[in-house]
């Protein structure tokens, strides 16, 4: 089975994911996250799976979240219409996403990826 990396290119962060999970000999395939966006049903899945809280989902540093104001707007939002948030924006979502069955990592922290891919 083969790894969903949902990235951005011009992401610092995911680039380091990426290399990692080349330096690991882990097949991937590699999603744009804003040019391929998760739906909403995609994004359900993913938080499920996860077992985090939805928020850990969003770019909370990202400009699109200021100008949204999306603080304010999923404090007292639902799991759906956090999905449906997410959904709408690839570049309100916390990246890099990667997912293979039942594992799922949102970031990139090069010990998570140790334990969570090797």
């Amino acid at each position: 089975m083969s790894m969903t990396f949902y990235w951005y290119p011009k992401c610092g962060t995911c680039r380091n994911a990426k290399k990692w999970l080349e330096a690991n000999d882990i097949d991937f395939e590699a999603v744009h996250i804003v040019e391929d966006t998760p739906s909403k049903d995609k994004i359900l899945q993913l938080i499920e799976k996860s077992g985090l809280e939805p928020k850990k989902f969003f770019n909370m540093s990202g400009k699109k979240y200021r100008e949204l104001n999306m603080k304010e707007k999923i404090k007292d939002a639902s799991v759906e219409e956090m999905a449906e948030y997410l959904a709408s924006d690839g570049m309100l979502i916390k990246r890099p996403i990667a997912a293979m069955g039942d594992k799922i990592t949102v970031g990139f922290k090069e010990d998570e990826y140790e334990s969570t891919w090797n």
